[in-house]
């Protein structure tokens, strides 16, 4: 999993790198990762360098190296090139995600078919085993994966009917015992759980529930098909992920505890290598879109704070004084390093507990 954040990361800085290139302009150097480094080429006039922390990567210029040889007043310079060809450069790694998640996409249509449906099953699907919330299922012994398929004795049946009769059993006892019957891969387990009343008032377990079912998938019958249906889908992620990015600006503190870091990214993807290893075209393609979402923001030390420099230097009419560029990028890097160490320890204790 990590080599496919690797791989991620690679065509993120490949895509900064051949805008660049492409136009004539210097890049003096192309590395992926951070850290020492483990392997080097010097080419005719770029370094090429794999680190070793995956979990990053960067292309530089002659513009940023004091020891460049190239003259400042040199056009093919990064800095002396129009606002529009900088643009370009800047926007290509966001761009280079985009058309890779569409790929991956692609792809996995191409191997598992369309979707032509969902079969259902008898039971409500345990997706997610919260302890925030309320950690009643938890404690009880709920696991995720689990199936519920009676409560007090009676079946539940199946489908959305089936996990909406749940959730109101659950919701109209509070404080009062309830039996679950509960299917565990060959296992049948008996639980008692007694609803507690959440802060919104509403009794709650503390268990995410979705319809025991599994998408059902058919052959692509022509090209266009397989096109068309990798297009849906990556429209919907998309979609998903600007509703997501929405929801954390609106409620960061509710959102926040869901967000996952690099090691949380590798447990989820370990898992679904585990269990269907077509599952991670998708999620690489949903990742791939993250990473441009999270760099087109306009934060400093990401691409989409220096696209917001380059606005301001057109409506100014001159660039910001580079003290000012410097220092807001350092201040940017800094907190994005602290961001990141703060996710990589967050991930890590909830993988422990």
């Amino acid at each position: 999993m990590i080599g496919v954040l690797g791989l991620l990361i690679a065509v993120h800085e490949l895509g900064h790198f051949l805008a660049a290139r492409l136009q004539g302009i210097h890049v003096n150097r192309f590395s992926i990762g951070f850290g020492p480094i483990l392997w080097k080429y010097q080419g005719e006039q770029t370094e090429y360098a794999l680190r070793s922390i995956p979990l990053g990567g960067y292309v530089g210029f002659p513009d940023e190296d004091p020891d460049s040889s190239i003259s400042l007043d040199d056009p093919d310079l990064m800095r002396n090139r129009p606002i529009l060809d900088r643009a370009i450069v800047i926007s290509a790694g966001v761009i280079a995600n985009l058309i890779l998640a569409y790929l991956l996409l692609v792809t996995e249509v191409g191997i598992v078919g369309i979707p032509g449906g969902v079969q259902y099953q008898p039971g409500v699907l345990i997706a997610q085993v919260a302890t925030d919330v309320s950690p009643v299922a938890a404690k009880a012994g709920v696991q995720a994966r689990d199936i519920v398929i009676a409560i007090d004795g009676r079946p539940l049946g199946q489908a959305e009917a089936a996990r909406d009769s749940l959730m109101h059993s659950i919701q109209n006892n509070d404080g009062r015992p309830i039996q679950l019957q509960i299917k565990r891969q060959e296992q049948t387990l008996e639980l008692e759980i007694i609803p507690e009343r959440a802060e919104d008032g509403v009794a709650r377990i503390g268990v995410q529930l979705a319809p025991n079912g599994r998408l059902v998938r058919r052959p692509i019958q022509h090209p266009g098909e397989l096109f068309t249906a990798a297009g849906q889908e990556f429209q919907k992620i998309v979609g998903l992920m600007a509703q997501t990015l929405g929801q954390l600006v609106g409620n960061f503190r509710e959102s926040a505890s869901q967000v996952a870091g690099p090691v949380g990214i590798v447990a989820i993807g370990a898992d679904m290598a585990r269990t269907d290893m077509s599952s991670l075209f998708q999620f690489a393609a949903v990742i791939s879109v993250n990473l441009a979402f999270i760099n087109i923001l306009p934060l400093p030390a990401l691409d989409g704070g220096q696209l917001a420099f380059l606005l301001l230097e057109g409506l100014r009419g001159k660039p910001l004084p580079n003290n000012i560029q410097e220092g807001v990028m350092q201040v940017g890097l800094f907190l994005l390093l602290g961001l990141g160490v703060f996710m990589i320890v967050l991930d890590t204790a909830k993988l422990m507990t």
